[in-house]
Parts: C-alpha cells; structure tokens; sequence
C-alpha cells in the first residue's frame, strides 16, 4: 500500500489529543488508531507488535542475514493530532495536479486554499495535493510519518535489501507535550532513532525550542459596581495588565529563526476569577529562564498592585533544546542528508520552531534527529501534503537504512 493511500485511512480515526484530561493516554479515542496499527504490523509481518496500556504502539523489523549484529535503530512518528483544531470528521480528497493558483476547498462555505496567503502552494506545482474540505486540520502532522514510515517497512520487506534491525514506535498525546512521558526507551531496544514529524520535504532537524507552559490564575473580588470604588478587583482586567506586562513583539507573529516567544493559546475570565494560558520557547537556553523570570515578575508586580495571592503562577518545563544530544551523533544528520542527496531532494537542516518527542526521548538517553512528514500548514484547517513527497520521503527511511546496513 503506497503511503498516501496509507493517510487517507488513517485520517477518518478521530485522535485529537486532551491537553485537559489528564489521563495517558490522554483520549481513550487514540486507541482506535493504534489497535489498528498493530493489525497492520502484524500482516506486514513484524515481529512483537502491540499496543500498550498507555498506547503507545511498538513492532520490530527484524535484520536481515548479516546485519543482525548491527546498532538497531528506530524510526517514531505520533497518533494524535492537534486540538488547535476541529479534528474530525475530516473528509480528505486528492486534488488533481496542482498547477498554480486557489484550490477550492468548500464551495458551500467559500473556502479556500490560496497561495496568496500560502505561498509554499507554488513549491509543489505539477503534484496532487491532499487536503481538507476547509472544516477540520488535516491530520498530515504525523499520520503522514506513520504511513511512511509503515510504507518503507513494507518497501524494505519486499526489496529484500540489507538492513539492521528497525524498532518502529508510534505515540499518543504528542501536540499536548505528553507524547514521551510514558515511552518505554529501554524496552523499545534501539540505540539511535529518527522521528519522523517534520514539515516540507528536505527539511531536517536537531535543534528544537526549549519549551514550558504558564498557567496565570487571577482572583479577583466582586462588589456590586455601584459600591465598588476601591473595593472591587476584576479578575478579568488584572489579566489584561498581566499580558500588557509581557513583550508586545515577542509573540509568534512577530519572530522566526532562532528567535523565541510568548504565547497566549486560551483566556477566560469574569470579575471573580480569569485565566491566561500561554507557552514559552527559546532556543537559548539562558534566554528561556530568563522568559519564565518575566512571568514571575509579572506575576509578584500584580500582587504587589492588588494583594497578595491575587496571581497563582504555575510554569511546567515541557521539554529542552535537543542539540547537545545530537552533536555527539552527527552521523545520524549526515546519513539522512547523504540519502537525501541521492534522491535528488535537497537538504533544509534548520532549527524546529517547536518540539518533537524526539527532544525529551534525546534526553532520555534515545537520540533522534527530525525527518520531514512532507505535511505544511499544520494545526489549521488548510493543511495540506503532497502525494509524491510522501512517496519519495518512503524512499528516504528506506534509503536511511539500506546505507546504514552497507
């Protein structure tokens, strides 16, 4: 089964992850996908598939005679998709071959997927794109480096191509920041592994933000406003100066490259009570303590303004920059520009604008560099991936491994 069609099958499993409900997995609704899976890996005729209480799915592609004595490695991409979005039903289509300009995505609600807003659009000019009907993400982030990484396990099975053993692992609750917590690293038995959880095709990574969340709860007092002078604090405005405490242009919109942000994902509020959510990324480590060093002085300056405990701050580190992790292993980068090289796609190593479970996985002993899924647009009703990336990114993995295995 060719990786596209692969997708295709994968997206109609509702597997939104639950950054609220504190179970793992964190959406009984991922099981759904990973039992599948393992059915899949098990007629692929991987050995030990299975999923486990936390849903994580594992399966092993044995070595090849002659290579069993050689490091495995693992390839790992994750289940769940994004809850910055409706995530299903998605109705997904395969677009005939793009030749430039708007691609309609629903006609009833004027919908459209334009590269005037989008301009990677006009990257894959001559490919067929597979999209959305514009009312939910798309799902490519990562069921797109699941099915390829499943569809160069079958490539490499049918080939019959050397290689060493590959541990294959896929993860829930990866979007909320959950995705490694429960990942059994030295069950999985690999030395070395790529996620593959990456954007546009080419583009490979092993620098990732140092990431945390912030939750801001506010108290405030409610007097009946005809009686309230010097006496009522609204919750809901002493949020609003808490966020007018913070950097103005140190938000997503304004910052790229290395340069890190703060951002408000979710408020709510009323007199009584008011919370801001946000995250908080840097590639620099110094700088990333010193963004949480402005919440807690935001957080001590309203108190100081109102009371104390009028703020309760609660920041929780997510994951780390996972470069001093990978330069010890820079051969893992090198193999995958090299495969890159000779499929003829040409090699973006840039830092990621986010995280992988890779980041944490790297710290726990279980390096793992970032491959590109071929997926752009993610988390957002026009995401989009290309057919033929996914098919040469199949090639990739399977390249990879057949170089390694030499």
């Amino acid at each position: 089964m060719r990786a596209y069609e692969r997708l295709l099958n994968y997206v109609r499993v509702h597997t939104t992850s639950d950054e609220n409900s504190g179970t793992h997995p964190s959406a009984e609704r991922e099981f759904d996908l990973a039992r599948q899976l393992v059915e899949e890996m098990k007629a692929l005729g991987m050995e030990d598939a299975h999923v486990d209480e936390h849903c994580y799915v594992y399966g092993t592609l044995p070595a090849t005679p002659g290579c069993e004595d050689q490091h495995a490695l693992g390839l790992i991409a994750h289940m769940d998709t994004s809850p910055d979005a409706p995530g299903g039903p998605i109705r997904a289509r395969i677009t005939e071959t793009y030749e430039g300009g708007d691609i309609i995505l629903n006609e009833e609600h004027g919908i459209v997927l334009s590269p005037r807003e989008y301009e990677s659009l006009l990257n894959h000019t001559g490919k067929r794109l597979i999209v959305t009907d514009g009312t939910t993400l798309l799902g490519a982030d990562d069921k797109a480096g699941v099915a390829e990484i499943l569809s160069a396990a079958e490539l490499l099975l049918a080939s019959n191509l050397p290689h060493g053993t590959v541990k294959i692992a896929f993860t829930p609750d990866e979007e909320i920041g959950e995705g490694a917590d429960h990942f059994d690293v030295a069950g999985f038995g690999a030395e070395y592994a790529y996620t593959v959880d990456g954007g546009a095709i080419g583009e490979l990574e092993y620098e990732n933000f140092n990431a945390a969340s912030a939750l801001v709860e506010i108290k405030g007092l409610s007097i009946h406003p005809g009686s309230a002078c010097g006496k009522m604090v609204n919750a809901s405005l002493v949020a609003m100066e808490f966020a007018s405490l913070l950097p103005a242009l140190e938000t997503p919109y304004f910052t790229d490259g290395y340069e890190g942000f703060f951002h408000l994902t979710d408020m709510e509020g009323s007199v009584e009570h008011a919370k801001l959510s946000y995250i908080i990324r840097d590639h620099d480590r110094e700088k990333f303590e010193a963004r949480k060093a402005v919440f807690e002085k935001a957080a001590k300056e309203m108190d100081r303004r109102y009371g104390g405990g009028t703020v309760k701050l609660t920041i929780r580190d997510s994951y780390y920059n996972m470069k001093e992790k990978i330069e010890p292993c820079m051969f893992l980068v090198e193999q995958a520009k090299s495969a890159m090289l000779e499929l003829g796609i040409a090699p973006k190593v840039q830092p990621i604008r986010g995280g992988t479970d890779g980041a944490r996985l790297s710290f726990e002993g279980l390096p793992c560099p970032n491959l590109c899924a071929g997926g752009e647009n993610f988390h957002g009703r026009f995401e989009y991936v290309p057919v033929e990336d996914m098919e040469k990114i199949t090639k990739l993995l399977a390249t990879i491994l057949w170089n390694i295995a030499k």
